[in-house]
Formats: structure tokens, sequence, C-alpha cells
């Protein structure tokens, strides 16, 4: 009897149209495109920013073992095989040793310095453009998304007017779908904006360490190539520790 009683309770309440999904339906198919923008706007922003934080961290563990191994090598073609071929820290050596190649087979008077300099700083550029990729969308959602949502929410507001005048009057259960619909794109606006905007520039301020490592790394290879292998980083110079002085063998007793 208390189950039958309560079914035909909540059977005869009044149903709750206001909602997510019922102000969707009011707004129409321009409700659902700017939804299904931001969405895609947020979807994507999230992707770029898994793809490049995945690439960015593979690059800094690559860097840690440049610093572990590389520069203990003899040479760079030796410390160059020992990283791996799709390495933005390899691409670098490799550029460097192709304009070394390069420039023997020159018959002006280009100083090597000059030319190498100019074919690692085009190799930087190129790794640096690489690591910049997608970050222009995440810029253009943070700018872009609160007007969407905001063009969300004057078509909501223009749709509550009208209801406002086909009725003669501002009753609550005409203006209240179409408010809500205004609210809820601008706050959609806003959650897709927010984390895009957070997401670039700590990419960018990634990036610029990346930047850094990779201009330093670049000046170690061309001072290395210059040089003929003779100058290496501090780091990759570790002095032997002196060997103990050997201790003079005891005299043998005398008979």
């Amino acid at each position: 009897m208390l189950i039958d009683f309560l079914a035909a309770a909540a059977d005869t309440a009044p149903k709750n149209h206001f909602g997510f999904w019922e102000a969707l339906n009011q707004g129409g198919v321009i409700a659902y495109s700017i939804f299904t923008v931001l969405v895609i706007m947020s979807v994507g922003s999230f992707y770029i920013l898994i793809t490049k934080l995945l690439e960015q961290r593979k690059i800094f563990s690559q860097y840690r073992e440049i610093r572990a191994k590389f520069w203990q090598a003899p040479t760079l073609r030796d410390g160059a095989a020992k990283l791996d071929k799709n390495s933005a820290w390899r691409q670098l050596v490799d550029d460097g040793l192709a304009a070394e190649e390069q420039h023997s087979k020159m018959t002006d008077s280009l100083e090597a310095h000059d030319w190498m300099h100019g074919s690692l700083a085009r190799s930087e550029a190129a790794i640096n453009s690489k690591l910049s990729g997608g970050l222009p969308f995440l810029a253009t959602v943070g700018a872009t998304a609160p007007f969407v949502g905001l063009l969300g929410t004057v078509i909501g507001i223009y749709r509550a007017l009208i209801n406002i005048g086909l009725a003669g009057s501002a009753s609550i259960d005409k203006v209240a779908g179409p408010v809500g619909e205004a609210l809820i794109m601008t706050a959609i606006g806003l959650l897709v904006a927010v984390p895009a905007v957070l997401a670039y520039n700590w990419l960018q301020a990634r990036n610029k360490r990346i930047s850094e490592l990779l201009a330093g790394f670049s000046t170690d290879v061309l001072a290395n190539i210059t040089s003929k292998g003779t100058v290496k980083p501090a780091l990759a110079v570790k002095k032997a520790a002196p060997a103990a002085p050997a201790k003079p063998a005891p005299a043998a007793p005398k008979a």
C-alpha cells in the first residue's frame, strides 16, 4: 500500500522542466551548435595539453640521459649512437656533424664556425617550432571560448524577451528556461577558456626551459666540433681521484 501511495504521489507531483538538457532543447539547433563547438574546443585543449606534456617529459628525460652518458663518449658520433634516433638532442648532434662535413666541401671562404652555428640554429628553430605546435589552438580557445559562450547567452536572453512579449507578462515559467540556457552557456564558455589559458601558459614556460637547454647543448656541440673534441662541458670532465702513494715494502729483517 505504501509503495502504491508513493508511486501515485510521484505521478501526480509536478515535473521539473528546467535543467541542462531541457535548456538546450529549448534553445534548439543554435544552442546545440554552440554547445558542440565548446565541447570540441575543450576536448582539443585537453588533447594538446596531454600530448605536449608527454613530449616535453620525454625531452627532459633524454636530457638527463645526455648528462649521464653522452659526454662520456670519446667522440660525438659515439655519443650520438647512445641516443634515441628520434631524440631532439640527437638531431642537433647529427645536424652539427653534417654541417662540418658540408663545410669541408665548400670552396668559398665561409668560416666553419659561422656555417655550423647557422646549421645548429636552424635545427634549434625546427625543434622549438615542433614543440610549439598546438599552442596557438590553446591561445585561440582561451581568447574565443568566453565569447562563444556569450553568444549563447545573448541568444538565450533574446528568446526570454520574446517569450515575455508573447505572454504579455514576465512570468517565471516563460523566462526561466531561456535565462537558464543563457547562464549555462556563459558558464561552459568560462570552463573551456580558463583551463586552455592555464595550459597555454604552463606549456609555454616549459618550452622556454627546453629552448634554453637546447641552446646550451648546441653551444657545447659547436665548441666540441670546432676544438676537434678537446672542449667538453664541465659536467663531463671528471678528474680521476689521485691514487694513494704506494707504501714502501717493509725491509727484510737482518740475519
